[in-house]
């Protein structure tokens, strides 16, 4: 007699949003995978679990997207079940459970062990630094804190994420370590304000010290800070980007305004002369420093001379990196008082006309770096070039650089000393220098 197969699950987790949420899927991964779970990152398997994000319109509008395609998938029968994580599902659950009801079950962003039950894992405590990292091999994201503290007014992220809570020195030194013995080589530290950190758990910003722990870990040669918060911004910080070979000459800060008028109302905490302050600093402690920023066009009541300000400041600061928004009328937030008075045809030129600006900036700053050599890391072979960055980009957002695979071959990886040889506006071609 022949006895019946029981099919093996295979768990899918499909991450949408910034790169906390690709972060919280590498740790439910490495949950899953130590509960003795198959697990897969965006890839095919009967059993379904969706990280969204819920942070402005767009963002949602396609996490809601991707579950209706997975619930269209489980009618089908083409997956067995389909559960929803992160930030749509903490903000907006209720609605969710009502409206797309085929759903197996909708989960919190603070809800893991939950999540984990569902899936017939248990949440395993001792699992420090254990995850699943799903970017490529050379880097990795290293979430120093979750949650945030600030008022900002256009801001839905506290009622997704709640208030902030650090992570222990310790702790990340042994998640780094981990990922050192994986051989990721650069290290990007993340959180919805990173220089907030330590405030919860030591009484005083520790980014700094933070920093120089984790120097020390073998085997990481880069380390990279995203997501700085202006006001409050811990000086010491800049110290320790001077002298530390290992922290990149690099900070991620969002300014999102400069007119006093738009900071007042989003509730930044800081004024256009603190911010010019707090820049000149940056570049006098650190003259070599790439900073990249973001900015919010089409706030309510943004008149166009505050737009205009905010044009004069991007051509006098002459950022390495920026990115532009529009503004998202977000519920609950504070702004959501405020009338929605801008157009989202006035937003999206004013967003073109900042990107304008930058553009041209970026490709100035890349002229000039033809004919020098960096030290690039290598992130992947896409089509028929190798694409690596210098220490002054990050993925995704920033400059690459493109080594003509036809020609040359570098390790997927590796540092290679790379002489640039011709530039765009936002990508560079190079060489390696043997």
């Amino acid at each position: 007699m022949r006895t019946k197969s029981i099919k093996k699950n295979k768990i899918n987790v499909v991450t949408l949003g910034c790169s906390k949420n690709v972060y919280d899927s590498e740790i439910l991964m490495g949950q899953l995978k130590a509960s003795g779970k198959e697990v897969v990152h965006e890839e095919k398997g009967n059993i379904v679990v969706i990280n969204t994000c819920g942070f402005i319109e767009r963002a949602k509008e396609e996490s809601i997207n991707t579950i209706l395609d997975y619930v269209q998938k489980k009618e089908q029968g083409k997956v067995d079940k389909v559960f929803v994580t992160g930030c749509l599902s903490e903000r907006y659950k209720p609605d969710l459970e009502k409206e797309i009801p085929d759903v197996d079950k909708y989960f919190g962003t603070t809800e893991l062990p939950l999540l984990l039950k569902a899936l017939g894992a248990d949440y395993k405590h001792e699992l420090i630094g254990e995850r699943l990292t799903t970017t490529p091999k050379s880097y990795a994201y290293l979430k120093v804190s979750e949650g945030c503290d600030r008022p900002c007014s256009f801001c839905a992220i506290p009622l997704m994420r709640g208030k902030h809570k650090s992570t222990p020195i310790d702790d990340l030194v042994i998640e780094a370590k981990k990922l050192a013995k994986k051989g990721i080589k650069e290290l990007i530290l993340i959180a919805q304000d990173v220089t907030y950190y330590g405030l919860d758990l030591y009484q005083e910003r520790k980014l700094a010290d933070l920093l120089r722990a984790l120097v020390k870990v073998e085997g990481i040669e880069w380390i990279r800070i995203h997501y700085a918060f202006p006001t409050g911004f811990p000086l010491d910080v800049l110290e320790v980007i001077k002298s530390e070979p290992k922290i990149c000459k690099y900070i991620d800060i969002p300014l999102q305004h400069i007119a006093d008028p738009i900071l007042k109302s989003m509730k930044r905490g800081t004024t256009k002369a603190k911010t010019m302050r707090l820049l000149e600093d940056f570049r006098k402690e650190v003259p070599e420093i790439a900073i990249r920023t973001t900015l919010i066009v089409g706030y309510p009541n943004e008149t166009q001379v505050d737009f205009e300000q905010l044009k004069d400041f991007v051509k006098q600061m002459r950022f390495e990196r920026l990115g532009c928004f529009t503004y998202s009328h977000e519920e609950n937030t504070s702004a959501y008082a405020l009338e929605d008075n801008i157009s989202e045809e006035v937003k999206q030129q004013r967003a073109n006309e900042i990107m304008e600006i930058q553009s041209q900036i970026s490709w100035e700053l890349n002229q000039q770096k033809i004919g020098k050599t960096f030290k690039c890391l290598i992130d992947r072979k896409e089509g028929g070039y190798f694409v690596g960055r210098t220490q002054y980009d990050s993925p995704d957002v920033d400059n690459e650089v493109l080594i003509d695979a036809t020609k040359y071959y570098v390790k997927i990886g590796d540092f290679v000393l790379i002489k640039i040889i011709d530039a765009t506006d936002f990508d560079m071609y190079g060489e390696p220098i043997s």
